[in-house]
């Protein structure tokens, strides 16, 4: 197949290339970085350079692919004027138009868990409206939205707070179940879901690891050398203070907090465990010795 995939060389889509290729699949990478064409095309792919802002570059590239692997550029929480809904639309749109334009086949998006809410759900809100889109999609396309759990690397966020304090706090933590994921497991599940055959609209959970918080805290705490590491649960106003502290703008920070304490409520995974998938291949037990060479790098 003709494969295109968006995200450049990230943690989800290089891996992704890199499978597709293995298996015999012409694939294109859509890189807004011109840097990135030579270490594209040494992986065996051809490079189209541009911007997923601009649908008519998209429709362009994606002109005569029999399927598209989507995803939106992650928000910015540094950014004070975020808009997750506005800026999950507007890149659903330029992907829903460009994919029309071009008699795209077969679409595989990347989405989140907890995109079932339209609310409740903070940054990852606008995941809904993004789901909403590519749903409006002709009939004729096969949609499979790609649901992750909350990804490893988004624990290196607590590095710094470790550092300073000696503890993870948050407002989740504690006894709550926190479920995590591992980028080549989803690129795993993407390759799997860019070859099925199956048409209609599908929507597909990914994780790698189920735990409790205290878990999580206890098998990184192992991992750098801090056996005792705690992981707090403090209160939404504290986590507020906490973030804008560490100088996000205070709208993003309570997109944040709104977030964890979905999580916390357990808004974000109740539909995860309706329909809960098999789990990956890689545990926190194997992220643990990222994170400690991380930590260690921050704190030296």
């Amino acid at each position: 197949m003709k494969i295109i995939v968006t995200g450049s060389l990230g943690h989800i889509s290089k891996p992704l290339t890199q499978e597709l290729l293995q298996k015999g699949h012409a694939v294109t990478v859509i890189s807004s970085n011109a840097e990135k064409q030579h270490a594209i095309e040494e992986l065996g792919a051809a490079a189209a350079i541009g911007s997923v802002e601009n649908a008519d570059f998209l429709a362009q590239v994606f002109s005569s692919a029999d399927a598209v692997y989507t995803m939106v550029p992650p928000v910015s929480y540094l950014d004070p004027g975020l808009d997750p809904v506005k800026h999950f639309s507007r890149i659903g749109n330029n992907y829903a138009s460009a994919i029309t334009q071009a008699g795209v086949g077969k679409v595989v998006n990347l989405s989140s868990w907890g995109a079932h809410r339209d609310n409740g759900t903070g940054g990852i809100v606008g995941t809904y409206y993004l789901e909403q889109v590519m749903n409006g999609l002709p009939g004729g396309i096969s949609v499979s939205h790609i649901r992750p759990a909350s990804f490893y690397y988004n624990l290196f966020n607590f590095i710094p707070a470790i550092k300073y304090t000696g503890k993870i706090a948050a407002n989740y933590g504690g006894d709550d179940r926190t479920v995590l994921v591992a980028p080549v497991d989803i690129a795993a599940a993407v390759a799997e879901e860019l070859e099925n055959t199956t048409a209609g609209r599908r929507i597909r959970y990914v994780a790698s690891d189920e735990l409790t918080c205290n878990e999580v805290a206890r098998i990184l705490g192992e991992a750098i050398g801090k056996p005792d590491l705690q992981w707090d649960l403090i209160s939404d106003e504290q986590a507020q203070q906490t973030l804008e502290a560490a100088g996000l703008p205070a709208s993003s920070a309570a997109l944040l907090v709104e977030l964890q304490a979905g999580h916390h409520k357990g808004l974000i995974a109740e539909d995860y465990y309706k329909h809960r998938p098999a789990l990956g291949k890689v545990k926190l037990t194997d992220f643990a010795a990222d994170f400690a060479k991380a930590f260690q790098k921050q704190v030296s």
